[in-house]
């Protein structure tokens, strides 16, 4: 997949799921489910619901996502 197929979107944590999984609602209140990018993995940072965090979706399917970072 290369950079320009991939659409980095903002959104809320609105709930915590198992194997740091999370569901996000986007500012157009579409909801993704999504997982932690490595790097924030890899620094035990820590998200809980009503965070901001930026999602890298995948133009393909829109309905699963990456977290890449935390505001």
């Amino acid at each position: 997949m290369s950079e320009e197929d991939i659409i980095v979107v903002e959104g809320v944590v609105i709930q915590t799921l198992p194997n740091s999984m999370f569901r996000v609602e986007l500012q157009n209140g579409h909801r993704v489910i999504t997982h932690i990018s490595g790097k924030l993995r890899k620094h035990f940072i820590k998200l809980l619901p009503g965070d901001v965090v930026k999602i890298e979706l995948s133009s393909t399917d829109l309905n699963r996502g990456r977290i890449v970072s935390g505001r």
